[in-house]
């Protein structure tokens, strides 16, 4: 399936109706706060509300059938956030002109929104800037974040988005007014995976669970081809110690290049979160043989893709020692 739209780019979403009636009401009362720190799990769509509040800051068209905070998709402020030429938003983030993104969002970007700030609005109400996600600023563009905050601009709004705020510099934190988006319910995550991915109920309710819930999260995962990197960790376990050789080879064959990285992150992922479900439930064994061997193995294979990429080490590498790990944790356990 297609990659899932951009945030800018979605104009009906679910399960953000608190989060925006907060919004509205201190837009509504005049206390509008100049920092909003967005939080919950990655994929629940903190990015499209930042876009929602962001369209609304800047003037765009309210459209009820989309919701409180909804926009007409083809008012001309819309159509210029749509286009990344609204002069009076500003946005941060990994991704690069070309789609590529970077490991963090560098500070020399951070470092103008003073200036950004220091103009007034050219055509709206308010400036605004999104920083998706201020977990991705490195520690200097984090500073050069906090400068903004403790300097409020006039008519001015950031927008953060956090996946993990406990890793955000406290005082980013205690000068932002926080808007939490939680997962919906499993069942409706994927009913909405279903209907939007075009895969089975089966396909759909794995994807949920993939992905804790977060719809966004698990359509990413769909594009993704987390559902046979899924069944490739699968079937590496069942068969463990005794595994096909060749076929082994053959899965470490793929993993060069800019799309195998991604193939190696998440088969990964899989094997990680399988491992972590097996080891939970020979906790509650009353003698879990191997069990010490199947953590050790764990922790290892969730820490493999950064280190991987930190040093540049051979994916290929990496998986035949995680192979000869996870073997190891098997016959312990026999």
């Amino acid at each position: 399936m297609d990659a899932p739209p951009h945030p800018r780019d979605v104009f009906a979403i679910d399960g953000v109706e608190a989060a925006e009636l907060a919004f509205l009401d201190a837009l509504d009362r005049g206390r509008l706060h100049h920092a909003w720190l967005l939080t919950g799990p990655e994929g629940v769509g903190k990015a499209t509300l930042a876009y929602r509040m962001a369209r609304r800051l800047l003037g765009a068209r309210p459209d009820p059938a989309f919701g409180a905070l909804g926009s007409a998709p083809t008012d001309f402020v819309s159509r210029q956030v749509a286009a990344r030429s609204h002069p009076d938003l500003m946005v941060l983030e990994r991704a690069t002109d070309d789609g590529k993104a970077r490991k963090s969002i560098p500070v020399d970007e951070a470092r103008l929104l003073p200036a950004f700030f220091a103009n007034s609005p050219a055509v709206s109400p308010y400036r605004v800037a999104i920083i998706d996600a201020a977990d991705d600023l490195n520690v200097n563009a984090a500073n050069a974040v906090l400068k903004t905050l403790e300097e409020p601009p006039p008519r001015g709004v950031i927008l953060l988005i956090s996946h993990s705020p406990g890793r955000l510099l406290p005082t980013i934190r205690s000068r932002c007014r926080r808007l939490v988006v939680p997962a919906p319910e499993l069942s409706k995550a994927a009913a909405m995976v279903e209907q939007r991915a075009g895969v089975s109920a089966h396909e759909a309710d794995r994807l949920a669970r993939m992905a804790k819930g977060a719809p966004g999260r698990a359509l990413q995962l769909a594009a993704a081809g987390a559902l046979e990197a899924d069944d490739a960790a699968g079937e590496i376990l069942r068969k463990l110690p005794d595994l096909d050789e060749g076929a082994l080879l053959a899965m470490a064959d793929t993993f060069k290049g800019a799309e195998g990285a991604a193939r190696f992150e998440l088969l990964f992922d899989r094997l990680g979160d399988q491992i972590h479900a097996m080891a939970t439930g020979m906790a509650g064994e009353r003698t879990p043989a191997g069990l010490d061997r199947w953590v050790a193995a764990w922790e290892k294979i969730v820490r493999a893709p950064g280190e991987a990429e930190a040093v540049n080490l051979d994916r290929a590498d990496v998986f035949w020692t995680a192979i000869m790990d996870l073997r190891a944790a098997a016959r312990a356990a026999m």
